[in-house]
């Protein structure tokens, strides 16, 4: 079938791409599966004199960047006390209150799955213990170009909290209709959650502002940077890495569905279009096994998409080269695409759920069945919305408490137990080369 002069879907939507009676290898999947355009290494190169010029200039060059591309005034960068109240009693109860539920189940989640200290007996006098170390500062990025995120302070802020670190601070832009201040309702949720450390800044530049710190504010170098963004602020995530520590290149948003034949299409559509209203940039895939499936969600999606608020914005991402709808032969075969393509956001949709899931081993987020859609993840699932995306997956996790910690491993033996394992260390440090390691255990023996 064309992929798009059938008539059934116009071209003006989404595309499809029919791979029945082909069978992807690995390295197929990335030529053939939809990807973005702009890939983060491309967007490193872009942003590097930005990095260099906010390390040199500090806050000049922060105050620059927001006056020429935003068209704001970030002063006074570090937001004062004042304004975190104010904008707390802003904000309407129902909000207040939904913010409240979302605190409370991401908290519950990170405080049970938070890992514990353990101590293990290798012999008499013989112990070796692991214990789990918060960072020591973290800078929390809460994007807030096209949206604003309040759910992103929640999903950055409560996860460190569980973690114990001492000192956190978050960064977002401003906005032209708040003067150029933050937006109310992510200064409401840092002072709902007890942060006061709170910058004006966005984009590239604020992640260069927390690896080397803004004298004249003051504002500190910070340890580690978490937090979801553009694929510009995830490339600068990547360049900066090892003067910061990040959590996940966390760059434009991606979401991935799998369905068979007992899927909803128009619940699929609703969600292609939830993640594509996110940015132009945004990536909406469906891969499915039934032609029937595939017509309808393009079908449905070609309703919708144009009567949603953001429609522009869905419209773009949707047409773009990042998102289709996929038809192959099997089952077994999308679930095998999906895991290969690594989203940030995987949903499944198919008769059996469970067993669907057993054949994914990469992705930042599953959602099974209709009732389980990103949007929740987003916002009340429990679970957390910064996410590994460009194929992150992989190798990483999303964003936790594990994030915030460092397992530090504590030797403690006594003589008695050193004596039992010298001669084993002489004889390896020997054997090694390196004779000084053995001298140092058996000197400790009186045996050098």
């Amino acid at each position: 079938m064309d992929e798009t002069t059938d008539g059934k879907m116009p071209a003006a939507m989404m595309r499809l791409l029919d791979l029945r009676g082909k069978t992807p290898t690995e390295i197929d999947i990335n030529l053939l599966v939809p990807r973005a355009s702009l890939d983060i290494s491309k967007a490193v190169d872009q942003i590097l004199p930005l990095l260099a010029a906010v390390k040199a200039n500090g806050s000049t060059e922060l105050i620059r960047v927001s006056q020429e591309r935003d068209g704001i005034d970030p002063r006074p960068i570090r937001v004062e006390k004042n304004e975190l109240h104010q904008a707390l009693q802003q904000i309407s109860p129902d909000l207040r209150k939904a913010i409240e539920t979302a605190i409370a189940r991401v908290r519950k989640f990170s405080e049970e799955t938070k890992p514990h200290s353990i101590s293990v007996q290798l012999g008499k006098g013989a112990t070796v213990s692991q214990r789990w170390q918060p960072v020591d500062s973290v800078g929390l990025y809460v994007p807030g170009g096209k949206a604003v995120y309040p759910s992103s302070v929640v999903m950055n802020v409560v996860p460190a909290q569980v973690a114990g670190v001492p000192r956190l601070a978050i960064a977002t832009p401003g906005q032209k209709e708040f003067g150029g201040r933050p937006h109310p309702s992510v200064l409401a949720t840092a002072e709902l959650l007890g942060v006061d450390e709170i910058y004006c800044m966005g984009g590239p530049a604020a992640i260069a502002a927390f690896a080397y710190g803004l004298p004249d504010v003051p504002l500190e170098p910070v340890r580690m940077v978490t937090g979801p963004g553009n694929i510009f602020v995830a490339a600068a995530k990547r360049a900066l890495r090892g003067t910061i520590g990040i959590d996940s290149e966390a760059g434009t948003t991606e979401i991935l569905i799998v369905a068979d034949s007992s899927s909803d299409p128009r619940l699929i559509a609703y969600d292609l279009i939830s993640q594509a209203e996110h940015d132009e940039a945004a990536a909406s895939v469906l891969i499915t096994d039934s032609l029937e499936i595939a017509e309808a969600v393009g079908r449905a999606v070609t309703e919708l998409a144009p009567i949603t608020a953001n429609s522009a914005r869905v419209l773009s991402a949707l047409n773009g080269q990042q998102s289709a709808i996929v038809v192959v032969d099997s089952l077994e075969l999308a679930l095998d695409l999906a895991s290969e393509y690594s989203t940030e956001h995987l949903e499944i949709h198919t008769a059996d759920d469970q067993k669907s899931l057993e054949k994914i081993s990469n992705a930042g987020a599953i959602f099974l069945g209709k009732s389980s859609p990103v949007s929740l993840g987003d916002y009340m699932a429990g679970s957390n919305h910064v996410l590994p995306t460009g194929q992150q997956a992989k190798f990483g996790s999303g964003l936790s408490v594990f994030s915030f910690l460092r397992a530090q491993q504590v030797i403690d033996y006594n003589e008695a137990a050193l004596a039992e394992v010298a001669n084993q260390v002489d004889l390896f440090a020997r054997t090694e080369g390196l004779p000084a390691h053995g001298e140092a255990i058996l000197a400790r023996l009186n045996r050098s």
